[in-house]
C-alpha cells in the first residue's frame, strides 16, 4: 500500500498596518491549491496580533496533527523567500499590532530560552526553492513583531509539548500591488507558492540538512 501522506500545518497571516492584503495568506491559499505531491495540506490564517496569533496556531495544530508546521509571513523590502534560523524570546513591537498592542522588551513565554532554533533543514530548504526558480536565502533574524512572536510559540510547543513536530518560518517579499506606490521589491503570489513547495517537500525528504554556507557577516 502506497506510505500514508504527509500532514503539513501551512500558516500565513492577516494583513497589518494598513495593508489590504498580506503574501504570506495569499501565497498559503494559492500552495493550498496545488499541494505538493504527498502531502495531506492544512492551512490557516493567523491574527497578526500578540498572544491570540500564538493561540491560533495552537488550535490549528490541535486540529490538525501535523507532522510538520510551516509558518509564513511578510517581510516587505526582503527580496526573495528567507528561511528563518532562529527565533528569540522577545516581543519588541515598532508598530502596534491589529488590536493596538505594541509590547517592548517583553519575553514571548516568561521565562522560556532566550532563543529555539528552527527544527528544519535551513540550507535543504533554500536550495529546493532556488532549484524551482524563486529567490531564496537563509535569514538569521525573524524580527521582534509577531512573525518572530509565533515562531518562537511554534518552537516553544514543539520543545514542550510536541517533540515529534518538526517546524520553521519563511519570509515572503511584498507582492507587485503592494509596491505600486514605494520603491520596494516584490515577488508573484504564484512564485511565492512555488518556492513554498518546494521547501516543504525539502523539510519532509531531507534529513540531513547540506553543509553549504548561509550566514552573515551584519
Amino acid at each position: 500500500s502506497p506510505p500514508s501522506p504527509a500532514k503539513v500545518l501551512v500558516t500565513g497571516f492577516e494583513p497589518f498596518d494598513g495593508e489590504t492584503v498580506n503574501p504570506s495568506w495569499l501565497a498559503v491559499r494559492s500552495l493550498a491549491e496545488a499541494p505538493p505531491a504527498g502531502v495531506d495540506l492544512a492551512t490557516a490564517e493567523l491574527s497578526c496580533v500578540f498572544g491570540t496569533a500564538i493561540e491560533d496556531l495552537r488550535a490549528a495544530v490541535e486540529a490538525t496533527s501535523p507532522d510538520l508546521v510551516l509558518c509564513v509571513g511578510q517581510a516587505g523590502g526582503r527580496h526573495g523567500l528567507t528561511v528563518e534560523r532562529v527565533a528569540v524570546n522577545v516581543d519588541d513591537a515598532r508598530i502596534p499590532d491589529n488590536a493596538g498592542r505594541q509590547p517592548v522588551d517583553e519575553p514571548v513565554v516568561e521565562g522560556g530560552p532566550a532563543a529555539y532554533f528552527a527544527s528544519l533543514p535551513l540550507k535543504a530548504c533554500v536550495a529546493a526553492a532556488r532549484e524551482a526558480g524563486v529567490p531564496a536565502a537563509v535569514s538569521q533574524t525573524a524580527g521582534t513583531f509577531v512573525c518572530n512572536h509565533v515562531f518562537y510559540g511554534l518552537a516553544h510547543l514543539i520543545a514542550t509539548e510536541r517533540p515529534a513536530l518538526r517546524g520553521g518560518f519563511v519570509h515572503v517579499p511584498y507582492v507587485p500591488e503592494q509596491v505600486v506606490d514605494r520603491a520596494a521589491p516584490s515577488m508573484s503570489v504564484r512564485d511565492i507558492a512555488t518556492g513554498l513547495s518546494a521547501i516543504v517537500t525539502a523539510a519532509l525528504t531531507t534529513t540531513t540538512d547540506l553543509r553549504v554556507t548561509g550566514g552573515a557577516t551584519h
